[in-house]
């Protein structure tokens, strides 16, 4: 599958650390990570002074508003990672970002930003850095050998949750400490580094086979591999139906002041515990690599999720109610993770990049059909109704799943020989 770098075995057993011996993985992963940490810290920014400059709310929603314009341009991105260079992709659309956050510094140092330049930054860097993300997943398998691609989507995964973490406790202590012309500054810095790293990878960037097309063409070409695909179509509808009815992050605000009467406190310790999860959960997935049946393990860990939800809308302890949305976070990473490793693992170098984007797409339609259901639902008969009928219907779905599209349970992965069972279409 991977003619750039040649597959190595070195045991049973694989460290968390081996993926970072790896010098081309390891610049990926910095490029990776700061990008997260960089995005993160515009957006805290943008919002935070977008309100006290404005006081209104309804700006704030219209700032959520314009990141929805990048939906669209998901499945594009998928076909530029496919048929420019990945590397060169990666450095060009951080540097867009990076050049967006140096704009709005000069403006804040001169106290001419107004809020329409927050509106274009954001719309802008939310449509490269969409453009740029299937370059990082199609990158990957070319920066480590085959058989620790779980271990490096793990790694990935862990690393990016713990940016969501500590990305929060930077904007905090940059934006109370030294305003938001320095806070812009700072983050321009961390976008330069993702801007950079890209560039010192020594694997070639270049898609393997690839001739140029319309992007139409390149569309259809991803469209028809996905859904000839053996594994995909069933993994990515899987993700979809279930994130669909279960959304449960956006009525954390209406579960810790309604039921367990916290207020903003309570939505704080609810979003770190299900953060902390999704890094227990990543970490998790490392004491899985002899379990070769990973398609299985995407099922269970769907369900164990599913079958959560409905215990947190019967749930009216909030620290029990912790401990639930810790699980919650922690099997949601493990589905996650063994889905995107299982797509890279079955999809040959050239369509990568559009399989990469087709899984985004899906994912960002799921959570944001999500985010309008649960909030419309929850409208009517409550949040924990919302979430009992919502975990219902997830494990439905993934009975469903299981039955109808038994290759998903079969697949089997064996990180020793670097082989599947299940040969691709």
């Amino acid at each position: 599958m991977n003619s750039h770098l040649k597959n190595k075995v070195s045991g049973l057993n694989f460290s968390l650390l081996d993926v970072f011996h790896q010098r081309d993985f390891t610049l990926l992963w910095i490029s990776g990570v700061s990008m997260s940490v960089a995005m993160t810290l515009r957006l805290l920014i943008s919002a935070q002074w977008l309100y006290e400059e404005t006081g209104s709310e309804i700006q704030l929603g219209l700032l959520g508003a314009v990141q929805l314009i990048q939906l669209p341009v998901a499945l594009y991105g998928g076909t530029l990672a496919d048929t420019i260079d990945r590397k060169k992709l990666m450095a060009v659309t951080q540097g867009i970002s990076f050049v967006m956050l140096i704009a709005l510094t000069v403006l804040a140092s001169g106290n001419w930003l107004a809020p329409w330049h927050i509106f274009v930054a954001t719309g802008a860097s939310s449509i490269v850095n969409l453009l740029g993300g299937s370059a990082r997943p199609a990158m990957l398998p070319r920066t480590v050998p085959r058989n620790l691609i779980v271990n490096a989507v793990t790694t990935q995964t862990i690393s990016f949750q713990g940016a969501s973490i500590l990305a929060p406790l930077i904007f905090w202590q940059l934006f109370e400490t030294f305003g938001v012309t320095a806070s812009l500054a700072a983050t321009a810095i961390v976008a330069l580094v993702s801007m950079l790293t890209p560039i010192l990878i020594r694997a070639s960037g270049k898609p393997d086979g690839t001739t140029p097309h319309a992007p139409l063409t390149s569309l259809k070409q991803g469209y028809a591999f996905v859904m000839g695909h053996q594994l995909l179509p069933g993994l990515f509808l899987l993700d979809v139906g279930v994130t669909a009815v279960s959304f449960y992050r956006t009525l954390f605000p209406i579960f810790a002041d309604h039921l367990y009467g916290l207020g903003a406190t309570g939505t704080g310790l609810l979003g770190a515990a299900n953060s902390i999860g999704a890094i227990m959960g990543s970490f998790a997935v490392f004491f899985t690599q002899k379990m070769q049946r990973k398609g299985l393990l995407v099922l269970i860990a769907t369900l164990a999720y599913s079958i959560l939800l409905i215990t947190f809308g019967i749930n009216s302890i909030f620290v029990i109610g912790l401990v639930i949305v810790c699980l919650l976070g922690a099997t949601d990473a493990v589905g996650m993770t063994m889905r995107q490793a299982i797509a890279q693992l079955t999809t040959p170098d050239k369509l990568l990049g559009r399989t990469s984007s087709a899984h985004t797409f899906a994912a960002m339609g799921a959570n944001n059909i999500g985010q309008v259901e649960v909030g419309l639902v929850s409208g009517l008969i409550g949040a924990g109704g919302t979430m009992i009928i919502g975990g219902f219907v997830a494990v439905g779905a993934v009975l469903l799943m299981w039955k109808f599209i038994p290759s998903i349970a079969r697949y089997r992965y064996d990180h020793i020989t670097g082989t599947d069972s299940t040969p691709i279409k």
